[in-house]
């Protein structure tokens, strides 16, 4: 029987696992994609949110901030790219009532250097902001990240610590059982004392095989564009516009490998797989990008893409145990912002749970974990070193983002390793490119294939294989 099995290998779910794979307990993480992160933390905004937004008093807002102030030392522990580039929240009216409203929040809410600025003081920042921006609230403590390297450096840790993970594994169903759950999946079922659902999308819908209390999760759709990294530096900070009920409207932000990216839209759908673009959605984000930053190069856009998320029906994260499901807890509506909260999120379930079960810390225990070395961001000297070394780092497979055969074989090879061209994607970037994966698939296609024992023509850019290869 397992202690905890968690449900659901994003950034929530993989972040309670790095949590309690630190204490004496078997915990099991099941998703039904092949990799981590396939689901809303795949395709998301990669903003660290400083935490002015949130209502005081909610669970979001205190999470929020926890996971804003965890974020760079965890960043250094484990290793995933991080970078504090602070924040703007854009006014276009000569009211500013409305980043007053924000300011008071920031207070409540315990955030450190928020302040309000002039529209002439934003632009000496900024110097592309729109002439019509008449003042903007200044958020220091702001920062973006990769959503993918925090997601696997949770996951992976969690891995060297003990935790196991069942990928493609769709969970069918859940009966109670005397000693807990039987938690019935497309592999087989799995027995488990404790259950966390952190199913994203289709949170409802596990919640609903234990518990009679209404939940209901609508995704919300949301439409990026990307740009080249020639266009990163348009904008150093993150800009946003003020907030409304559909969220914090467009934004333009930098990422942490040099891009440009703009969006997302808000529309509330009933199709919980609906990852599509639209031509009406793209051309919302390019006029109500354009409203903040003037000009924005929208002719270096590289690739578009969709993101969903899991909107409760509650106005807050629904972070709780069940009340006619004893030790089933819900970690449901996880929507901005999700991904800053990730690990505070984790330390609250295992506040939660140890509420319930005593829990005893390991003796032992991975603290740091190392990431893929990205050969583009070594000296000279370093480069020529690690050739010597192991020769296929010289051997350049992603022209574009300058990914070597040696990256993506750690690639395949690390705990939980690719096996998914997407997946060999979100560890080293092969395929990120200005070409979009149009030259470096088929040798990265070749090395899968070959590490896998697979033929080249089964290798898949994402998706569960029909047969077992791990």
């Amino acid at each position: 029987m397992a202690d905890v099995v968690i449900i659901g290998a994003g950034a929530v779910g993989c972040a309670a696992a790095y949590e309690l794979a630190k204490y004496k307990l078997s915990v099991v993480v099941v998703d039904k994609e092949s990799d981590v992160c396939e689901g809303t933390t795949k395709a998301n905004s990669a903003i660290v949110h400083a935490g002015f937004d949130a209502e005081p008093g909610t669970l979001k807002a205190r999470l929020n901030v926890r996971g804003s102030e965890m974020m760079e030392e965890l960043s250094n522990k484990l290793d995933f790219a991080y970078k504090r580039n602070e924040a703007m929240v854009l006014c276009f009216d000569k009211d500013i009532s409305g980043l007053e409203a924000l300011k008071e929040k920031a207070d409540k809410n315990g955030v450190k250097g928020v302040s309000i600025i002039s529209g002439d003081e934003a632009r000496a920042l900024e110097p592309n902001l729109t002439d019509e921006v008449q003042a903007a609230l200044l958020a220091k403590t702001s920062a973006i990240v990769c959503p993918f390297e925090m997601t696997l450096a949770f996951a992976e840790n969690a891995y060297t610590n003990g935790a196991e993970f069942k990928l493609s594994c769709a969970v069918t169903g859940i009966d109670k059982d005397s000693g807990g759950y039987i938690v019935h999946t497309s592999k087989g079922d799995i027995k488990a004392r404790c259950v966390i659902n952190a199913a994203g999308v289709y949170a409802d819908r596990i919640h609903a095989m234990v518990s009679g209390t209404p939940l209901k999760i609508t995704p919300r759709k949301g439409e990026y564009m990307l740009m080249d990294k020639t266009a990163g530096g348009y904008v150093s900070r993150t800009i946003f516009q003020l907030p409304t009920k559909m969220g914090k409207g467009i934004l333009v932000t930098p990422t942490v490998h040099g891009n440009l990216l703009a969006g997302p839209t808000a529309e509330n759908i009933d199709d919980k797989e609906n990852t599509s673009t639209t031509k009406q959605g793209l051309a919302d984000v390019k006029a109500k990008g354009s409203l903040s930053v003037k000009n924005i190069p929208f002719n270096k856009v590289i690739t578009s893409f969709t993101g969903l998320r899991a909107v409760g029906d509650r106005g807050d994260f629904i972070i709780e145990e069940c009340s006619d499901a004893p030790l089933f807890f819900d970690a449901a509506g996880i929507e901005s912002p999700g991904l800053t909260s990730a690990p505070a999120i984790g330390e609250y379930l295992r506040e939660l749970i140890e509420k319930r079960i005593p829990l005893e810390k390991k003796e032992k225990i991975a603290e740091t974990r190392k990431g893929i070395t990205h050969f583009a961001a070594l000296s000279e000297e370093e480069q020529d070193k690690l050739i010597k070394e192991t020769p296929a780092y010289g051997k350049i497979v992603c022209r574009c983002e300058t990914v070597t055969e040696g990256e993506i074989l750690d690639a395949i090879s690390r705990p939980l390793g690719a096996t998914t061209l997407d997946g060999v994607k979100r560890r080293t970037r092969a395929g990120m490119g200005r070409c979009q994966a149009g030259f470096c698939s088929p040798t990265s296609m070749a090395l899968i294939a070959k590490k896998l024992g697979i033929r080249i023509e089964d290798v898949r850019k994402n998706g569960v294989y029909e047969s077992e290869v791990r």
